[in-house]
Order: C-alpha cells, then sequence, then structure tokens
C-alpha cells in the first residue's frame, strides 16, 4: 500500500493555497472541487520513479 503524497497547489480559480492528496502509485487525470471555493481544479500529476509533478488549471480549460 502506497502512502499518499502531499503537495501544496494555488487554486487557478480564488488563487488560494490548497493541499491536495496524490497516490503515487500510478499518473492520474481527475478534477477535485476546490476546499475555499468550490469550484472544479483539473489535477494532471504524471509519476516517473521517484519524482511527482503536479499541474492544475480550471477544468473547462484542459491540458
Amino acid at each position: 500500500m502506497s502512502l499518499l503524497y502531499e503537495e501544496v497547489v494555488t487554486c487557478p480559480y480564488c488563487w488560494e493555497e490548497i493541499t491536495l492528496l496524490i497516490d503515487p502509485s500510478e499518473s492520474q487525470t481527475y478534477t477535485e472541487d476546490c476546499s475555499v471555493c468550490c469550484q472544479p481544479i483539473l489535477i494532471n500529476a504524471q509519476v516517473d520513479d521517484e519524482e511527482i509533478n503536479v499541474q492544475v488549471t480550471q477544468e473547462d480549460l484542459g491540458f
């Protein structure tokens, strides 16, 4: 069982810093609501061996 990875990102809507919990077992793209403004954030987490890169954008803009 993998531990979750914490990543602090800036919400692309309200510009507040929020903490995301990322599953480090595989790369993934998913939508999660901002814990501050409740807007839908599109999250892309790329997992490469020991490195995890997280990008966020407004859901309707896509990657």
